[in-house]
């Protein structure tokens, strides 16, 4: 989506073509034959609930909050010693499944998910080339019991995403192709014990220019959908 958006702005600056010329090879990343699921996909089950007093995604509310150089810093300092190489989106993406967990106040025993996107384009070897406009994002999923969450350190959180973002290879990805022919191209499961994250500081669409200068804000569409997501 990015890619379009940025020859959409180029062409629409003059243009006669992008200056990345789009790449339709769409038998890159086919399932295998026969297909191999060789890693669970916990995004793709469905869930099971310890409790029915659930929240329901409809009663939560929607809130935005800014996250500079100063919050990050001050959350930095929750990071156990041998996890300090972390990414800003790992920190912040633990800190906030683990505060979202606590203010909802679960069974101890109930399952919580995570999931969050993952750009996939550079775990392939040979890789995939420049301009390939097909999809290359999986959604790894990471669950930990409601009560871990909840009263172990934020260490126990982020190790869980560190190791989630990490475990997505070549053959992860494969493997999440394999899946979608055994099961008919199933959607991930949500519910409000689900967290989704998505990461859109770097896939360029601040970048994208359409004749009127660069954006200076941007954010997810809300369709409507009830998805807890950030």
């Amino acid at each position: 989506m990015s890619q379009f958006t940025m020859a959409l702005g180029e062409m629409a600056q003059g243009a006669v073509a992008p200056s990345i010329l789009p790449v339709w090879k769409r038998e890159f990343l086919y399932a295998r034959d026969p297909p191999r699921v060789t890693f669970p996909h916990p995004e793709y089950s469905d869930v099971v609930h310890t409790e029915k007093n659930i929240i329901m995604i409809k009663e939560m509310t929607e809130q935005s909050f800014f996250f500079g150089p100063t919050e990050i810093s001050a959350l930095r300092r929750f990071v156990p010693e041998h996890l300090k190489g972390c990414t800003t989106f790992e920190v912040l993406t633990a800190s906030l499944w683990r505060c979202r967990t606590i203010a909802l106040q679960p069974s101890p025993e109930e399952d919580m998910r995570l999931m969050f996107f993952v750009n996939s384009r550079g775990k392939f070897n040979p890789p995939i080339p420049v301009g390939y406009y097909g999809n290359c994002i999986v959604l790894p999923c990471v669950v930990s019991k409601a009560e871990d969450l909840c009263n172990k350190p934020l260490g126990y959180a982020l190790q869980l995403v560190m190791k989630a973002k990490a475990s997505v290879t070549e053959e992860y990805v494969r493997s999440t192709m394999d899946l979608m022919v055994v099961k008919g191209r199933p959607h991930y499961k949500t519910d409000s014990t689900t967290y989704i994250v998505t990461n859109l500081t770097s896939g360029g669409l601040n970048k994208a220019n359409f004749g009127w200068g660069e954006a200076i804000y941007a954010g997810p569409p809300n369709d409507g959908l009830p998805i807890p997501a950030m």
